[in-house]
C-alpha cells in the first residue's frame, strides 16, 4: 500500500505542500515508474542507500490520479505562469497508464542527483527536483525522442510517452 506524502495527507489534503493550490513539495524528487515492482526495488535501493524511511514516500497509481484531480480543481490561475500545472498533468497522465511514484527528500544538489541516478538504474521513466523557483528535471530524455520547447501553452519536453522498448 503506497503512503501519502505527508501524514495524514490523505485524510487531510491541505496538509501537503502547495503553491497557488497545485502540490510542489520543495527539497524533493518527484519520481516515476513503470509499476509497482520497480517502484519498491528503487525504495529498497533508496533505503539500503542511506535515505531515511521518513524522506521516502510511496504514491500508487490510484492515489496519484486522486491527488492530482484534486489539485486540478484547486489550482489558482497563477499556477499556470509556471510548469506545475504541466507537471501535474504529466503525474496524472502517467498514473493513469499504472505509474507509481516515489517522493524523496534530497538535503541538496549532489543528493538530488545521487538519488536520481539510483531511480534511473531502477527503471525510473522521469525524476523531476523541486526547488522553491525552479523544477529540474533529473533524467535525461531517452535517445530517439523529440524535444518540444516548453511553455504553459505547449507543456513539458518530457511529456508522457510510451516506454521505448529496452
Amino acid at each position: 500500500m503506497a503512503t501519502s506524502i505527508r501524514p495524514g495527507a490523505q485524510d487531510d489534503p491541505d496538509a501537503r505542500p502547495t503553491s497557488f493550490g497545485v502540490h510542489k513539495p520543495v527539497d524533493h524528487l518527484v519520481i516515476s515508474f513503470p509499476g509497482a515492482p520497480e517502484a519498491g526495488q528503487a525504495r529498497a535501493a533508496l533505503s539500503a542507500h542511506g535515505i531515511a524511511e521518513a524522506d521516502l514516500h510511496a504514491i500508487g497509481d490510484r492515489e496519484m490520479v486522486e491527488l492530482v484531480e484534486r489539485d486540478l480543481k484547486r489550482a489558482s490561475p497563477l499556477a499556470a505562469i509556471g510548469q506545475e500545472i504541466n507537471l501535474l498533468r504529466s503525474h496524472g497522465e502517467l498514473a493513469e497508464r499504472g505509474y507509481h511514484f516515489l517522493v524523496v527528500k534530497a538535503k541538496d544538489d549532489a543528493q538530488a542527483r545521487e538519488i536520481a541516478e539510483i531511480a534511473r538504474r531502477n527503471r525510473a521513466e522521469r525524476a523531476q527536483y523541486y526547488g522553491h523557483f525552479i523544477i529540474e528535471e533529473m533524467l535525461e530524455p531517452e535517445g530517439g525522442r523529440p524535444q518540444v520547447a516548453e511553455s504553459p501553452h505547449r507543456g513539458l519536453d518530457t511529456h508522457p510517452k510510451p516506454p521505448l522498448p529496452r
